[in-house]
């Protein structure tokens, strides 16, 4: 079974960076791997059960992944993919933002489990952390301060 755990302090409240990432079916409008997401059947991106539809880039083929749950009180929000194309099973992921009162910050964490094989998992490990990482960076990128 593969894990795959990533946290970040990012330059954005609590409230901007939840606002920004609790959207599912978003994702394709500002993460780089990522294009084309939208809400299958025309259902609200925040409710549970929805189904986000989206295409990796550069032709790295398409994922289904299904909210299991939203919280806007504890700013958490759990999914699992429902097709992926990599030989991947039983994958749940799940977000956690907290506020971090110096600097008017927030702390975000991000982890996932799933089973894959064993000839495989280094590398499909090193993909999920550099997709959750690129999740914060793109916070950053947009409520940091501008360089």
């Amino acid at each position: 079974m593969a894990r795959v755990y990533v946290s970040a302090v990012m330059n954005a409240t609590l409230e901007q960076a939840w606002g920004y990432l609790r959207d599912f079916g978003r994702l394709g409008e500002y993460h780089p791997y990522f294009e084309k997401s939208y809400i299958e059947d025309g259902k609200p991106a925040d409710q549970v059960g929805c189904v986000r539809h989206f295409s990796v880039r550069d032709g790295g083929g398409y994922l289904r992944e299904q909210l299991l749950a939203l919280s806007d009180d504890t700013h958490r929000c759990r999914y699992k993919i429902l097709h992926i194309d990599a030989d991947w099973t039983n994958y749940v992921a799940e977000m956690h933002l907290l506020p971090v009162t110096e600097g008017n910050r927030c702390f975000g964490e991000w982890w996932a489990e799933w089973d894959v094989p064993a000839d495989q998992e280094a590398e499909a490990v090193e993909r999920v952390k550099g997709t959750f990482r690129t999740f914060f960076e793109c916070v950053d990128a947009h409520f940091g301060p501008k360089r």
